[in-house]
């Protein structure tokens, strides 16, 4: 048939919808339904000349069960795997027309509005927040507990789609969803699966839903259990994050018999990768959680092949980005502790799937290529230089001018790991432009922006020569470092004040770097020490002024000035006192120890403004510090002062 002649059936059949006959406009939906099922070229073609607008007008203004049935087959249709027809659908209005057929006297259309709304939230764009407005929800809710299985199921796999938040879940638990859900698992494979589906939507980092779903089912799990071993994949992996769920739910442990049930999970998981379809593309994802800060199944995982599992995924090629996005979280996970899961995954040559996932389109997996290479960078030297090839180095800094800020924060914590390595030739981070990117986000509105550029800078700067620090100082200013330490939020505050702690680290020469400007950067450090009640602050800029005081002697006094002037008290009593954290009273010590060192020309005079200070008097009180570090330091600093009074 000519193209010219396709065109006008289609166009006869679009205008045919608008038909003042019922049964032409039956006939109509039903050839153009079939049509467009599984043919997305027929389904933009048909939304183009404007079929849409007009089957859901239909739904909207006639009475006749079979053409409501027919045009919400044909919503559904449009819906299904086909955002632009959901787009159009969702324009068009259609979602208060499928929720007034959910409470239609006939069975038919129920189940068929209840089916096209199934489509419609398989798609991102579902107005998911909508369906907990005006009461929709409880239209849902109703069908789950209305005796039809197959609406039910629909019903379930509905809730599964339109449940993300804590609110919704509240929501639906208050309103009895969870025994409602659990009535389900006793019924049909599609209906158990839906139910499962959507226990795990429920409870899904949510310990108060997750504790009344153990106890909808008495405290105990064998119903779960016996689920992860059914023959279904997709009711193995919905038992399996529901599971998993409870027992995040309780940290202290769930079940006498936990290890052995994780161990299952592990199991269960692991052969789920070969599935197709969601199953697939899920339990990557399902694998990650489970792994998650627990080192011991880390290890169980490496021992099972879990690495050489989720490489074999990469390497087929084609790959989704729900897939990808979970299996790129899981290698992250088990290289977040192990070190041999990081040498095997690099032996299996993983880098050039990470930087391939860095430059995808998709946020979610740009952030998880960042989260594994962060991971894997905690390693030993050479395996963090093998991360640092050019291609890689430059796609991940380019993620730091992405759009998205979750993106650039993932990115600059996997550059922080990467340019901790002080061994290679720190140039190549200058040359990709990465350094100036960390200055300028340091100067970013977004505070945890801020946070962790300075704390890349930081890392940086970690046993780095004289030429490198002071290319950062010229790049990154004296003003903007000091605007930093005085930063209105506290955790930028301390990692500039980290940041200064490894720049004065080192030579006399790193620390006469502080005294520019007449002392600017060691005055605004004096002041946060003044005022800072945050003792991780206090700590670090303890720390500034011990790295300092192992400086020259005019170096040491800049020092003595500020913690013990002549004739007054001294500021380091107050962090000898603390009893809140033992860091601050470590650091507190150390700088003593600094400042009184024997071979210093000043020493004896800063000995014995200490001891007006009370400074001596007040380590002699903490011989007996209930931290074994606390003690042994103030031992040594007392040995100090009496060798040194001995010598006077």
């Amino acid at each position: 048939m000519p193209a010219s002649a396709a065109c006008t059936r289609s166009e006869i059949l679009v205008e045919s919808l608008s038909s003042l006959d019922t049964m032409a406009r039956l006939k109509a939906l039903r050839d153009v339904k079939n049509q467009i099922i599984g043919n997305k070229t027929k389904k933009l073609s048909y939304i183009k000349l404007g079929a849409v607008p007009r089957v859901v007008e239909i739904l909207a203004s006639d009475s006749d069960v079979p053409l409501l049935v027919q045009s919400a087959a044909a919503v559904g249709s449009f819906a299904c795997g086909n955002d632009a027809g959901v787009k159009a659908l969702l324009e068009s209005g259609v979602l208060p027309h499928l929720l007034k057929m959910l409470s239609n006297s006939n069975s038919q259309v129920v189940e068929a509005g209840a089916r096209s709304l199934k489509m419609i939230f398989q798609s991102t764009l579902a107005p998911k927040n909508d369906m907990f407005q005006f009461r929709r929800v409880d239209l849902i809710l109703a069908l789950l507990n209305g005796g039809n299985d197959n609406v039910a199921e629909v019903a379930a796999s509905v809730l599964a789609r339109c449940c993300e938040t804590k609110e919704h879940q509240k929501i639906l638990a208050d309103a009895g969803c969870l025994h409602s859900l659990v009535g389900l698992l006793k019924g049909s494979v599609k209906g158990r699966e839906a139910a499962l589906d959507a226990l795990a939507a429920l409870t899904r980092g949510n310990q108060e839903t997750s504790v009344l779903l153990d106890m909808e089912q008495g405290n105990d799990l064998a119903c779960f259990i016996k689920l992860m071993k059914d023959k279904s994949p997709r009711t193995r992996l919905f038992a399996c994050m529901c599971l998993l769920n409870i027992a995040e739910a309780f940290p202290s442990g769930y079940h006498q018999q936990e290890w052995d049930i994780k161990k299952c999970m592990l199991s269960t998981v692991l052969k789920l990768f070969e599935e197709s379809g969601q199953v697939g593309e899920e339990s990557p994802g399902v694998f990650a959680d489970l792994v998650t800060n627990n080192e011991e199944m880390q290890k169980a995982a490496f021992e099972s092949n879990a690495i050489e599992k989720l490489a074999e995924i990469l390497d087929r090629g084609v790959v989704s980005a729900r897939q990808l996005e979970g299996v790129l979280l899981a290698i992250a996970e088990l290289c977040s502790r192990l070190e041999e899961s990081r040498r095997q995954i690099l032996n299996l040559q993983a880098q050039r799937h990470i930087t391939m996932a860095l430059e995808s389109s998709i946020a979610g997996v740009r952030i998880a290529a960042c989260t594994c290479i962060k991971s894997i960078s905690r390693s030993v030297k050479n395996l963090r230089t093998s991360l640092t090839e050019e291609r890689l180095l430059r796609s991940l800094f380019k993620l730091l001018d992405d759009p998205s800020p979750f993106v650039q924060v993932s990115a600059l914590g996997a550059a922080s790991n990467i340019v901790l390595d002080f061994t290679p030739d720190k140039a190549a981070f200058f040359n990709c432009g990465g350094v100036s990117q960390f200055i300028q986000l340091a100067q970013s509105k977004d505070s945890v922006i801020r946070q962790n550029a300075i704390w890349a800078l930081r890392n940086l700067l970690y046993l780095a020569d004289m030429m490198v620090k002071d290319r950062v100082m010229r790049e990154l200013t004296l003003s903007i470092l000091v605007d930093l330490i005085s930063d209105s939020n506290e955790r930028v505050q301390e990692q500039a004040l980290a940041f200064v702690r490894n720049l004065v680290y080192g030579s006399v020469e790193c620390v006469q770097l502080i005294f520019a400007e007449d002392g600017a950067i060691l005055h605004a450090i004096e002041r946060q020490l003044c005022v800072a009640s945050c003792p991780e602050i206090c700590i670090q800029g303890l720390y500034v002024l011990i790295n300092v005081a192992a400086g020259s002697e005019h170096h040491k006094e800049a020092v003595m000035e500020f913690v013990s002037p002549v004739a007054a008290g001294s500021i380091l009593v107050r962090f000898l006192e603390d009893m809140s954290n033992p860091q601050l009273r470590i650091a507190a010590v150390w700088c003593i120890m600094n400042l009184i060192h024997a071979e210093s020309p000043g020493v004896f005079s800063r000995v014995l403004r200490f001891r007006d200070a009370g400074i001596q008097l007040q380590l002699q009180k903490m011989v007996e510090d209930p931290i074994l570090d606390v003690k042994d330091r103030v031992k040594a600093a007392l040995e100090q002062f009496s060798a040194l009074g001995t010598s006077s």
